[in-house]
């Protein structure tokens, strides 16, 4: 039986206007930028300009610990880590200082509601700490970087951590999303925790956590990997009985952006689980087996890239991935950028063949060149764009997704295409730098 079931694992505020983003701006008719590097430093710069502190970014309108604040501080740091830029650096640690205080509170954060979204600012301050840890003089020395050392650890332990001792679970390990919604995992959960959980695991030498997040990507795997199209459903209802589930507790659709969740989640859990590490997983019904998990996440990422092609249109993905032909349908920017991002790093990590490489390419060349009719605007544009003050912007991005909840989001096709669309918004741009970054690593050699 055991046998059978590995053979099945083939992850007081200030407050600014930004209620609205910005109208589309008039477009150029030319290619933006050809070098990667290039493209990803002045888009990084322009959110900059857009978002001078990172409570704003993705148009926040107070300082809150969000979970798109933890997906921009991340890109920031990970620029920091690139160039040396100390700049991207405080942008991101500022964010961590403000919110949180000496005894480790973490300011308006509820961890009563459960909401895996609420761990993914973790990411950043993990690694903030990592980085303060590295070279004190980031914080201007050994005495105040052993201050914040010491903060940023208790609110991990004290609020994130804690948080995650106590999430509820299916029967095979699988965190619930979110306390209003039992029984569900979602795609989007193993992006928001299990990065973190890694990163914190590899840090204090914890193994535990390092297999808890190894556990929730499999998990969820299992229930929402589809053989038929390769791509994997938005969400798994363990009861079946959500409006939206099918027998087997599947949502009825592929949404984009919740499978590029899962992907950079998996690429970005690698960088801390070593060659070799073994854990328990789960399988529910007291059966568990040790397995190597950073050949399966492997396994799974090559898998699901091998399914990507036949989706693209012009070199971008659809809001619902597997029907990019259907009438109403259009292509989206966060799930074309997080793709961007993560295979192209897995490119560089060895843990995707060199034969990708083009396909991040035809991302890059269709960002720029792919026109296409704005659904809101009534014209044509193309996805990238530079506005007559001289900035890049992403346009064509889906604001929000998700399934249940007042009014009620059913995962239907008609559901996910109706869906609210905005420009820059921090869901796409984040990983549109990192990616353009990280193509660039094998397109200037």
């Amino acid at each position: 039986m055991k046998k059978s079931l590995l053979t099945l694992l083939i992850m007081a505020s200030a407050v600014v206007s930004f209620a609205h983003s910005p109208r589309v701006p008039r477009v150029t008719p030319r290619n933006l930028i050809d070098d990667p590097k290039q493209m990803a430093l002045q888009f990084a710069e322009d959110e900059l300009k857009r978002f001078p502190e990172l409570w704003q970014y993705d148009w926040g309108s107070k300082l809150f610990f969000g979970y798109t604040q933890g997906v921009g501080g991340y890109a920031y740091l990970y620029l920091y880590a690139e160039t040396g830029d100390k700049r991207f650096f405080d942008y991101a640690e500022q964010w961590c200082d403000s919110l949180i205080e000496d005894n480790g509170n973490i300011k308006l954060r509820a961890m009563e509601a459960y909401n895996l979204d609420l761990i993914r600012g973790g990411a950043v301050v993990c690694q903030v700490y990592r980085d303060i840890q590295a070279n004190p003089d980031l914080v201007g020395g050994k005495e105040q970087a052993n201050r914040k050392l010491a903060k940023y650890k208790k609110a991990m332990e004290s609020q994130l951590i804690k948080q995650l001792k106590n999430q509820p679970r299916t029967c095979d390990g699988g965190y619930w999303h979110k306390l209003i919604y039992p029984h569900q995992m979602w795609l989007d959960g193993i992006y928001m925790a299990s990065p973190f959980m890694a990163a914190y695991g590899a840090t204090f030498h914890k193994p535990e956590w390092q297999a808890e997040a190894l556990q929730q990507v499999i998990t969820c795997w299992r229930h929402t990997y589809d053989p038929r199209t390769g791509l994997l459903h938005h969400a798994w209802d363990e009861a079946a009985a959500q409006r939206w589930s099918d027998a087997e507790g599947h949502s009825p659709n592929f949404w984009g952006r919740s499978v590029g969740w899962y992907l950079m989640a998996m690429v970005d859990i690698l960088d801390y689980i070593p060659e070799g590490f073994q854990s328990p997983l789960n399988l529910g019904h007291k059966d568990t087996i040790m397995i190597s998990g950073r050949d399966t996440l492997i396994r799974y990422i090559n898998t699901l890239v091998d399914a990507l092609p036949q989706y693209q249109r012009g070199g971008l993905w659809y809001q619902v991935m597997d029907q990019p032909d259907r009438e109403g349908n259009w292509p989206e920017a966060s799930v074309t950028t997080q793709f961007l991002y993560a295979i192209a790093k897995a490119i560089n990590k060895g843990y995707l063949p060199a034969k990708y490489q083009s396909l991040c390419q035809t991302v890059f060349d269709g960002l720029q060149q792919t026109k296409f009719v704005h659904r809101d605007e009534d014209k044509n544009c193309p996805m990238l764009i530079r506005d007559d003050d001289g900035r890049l912007t992403l346009s064509q991005c889906c604001a929000v997704g998700g399934l249940g909840g007042r009014p009620y989001r059913d995962g239907s096709f008609n559901y996910y295409i109706h869906e609210k669309i905005r420009h820059d918004d921090g869901k796409a741009t984040g990983p549109f730098f990192m990616g353009c970054y990280e193509m660039n690593k094998f397109v200037s050699h």
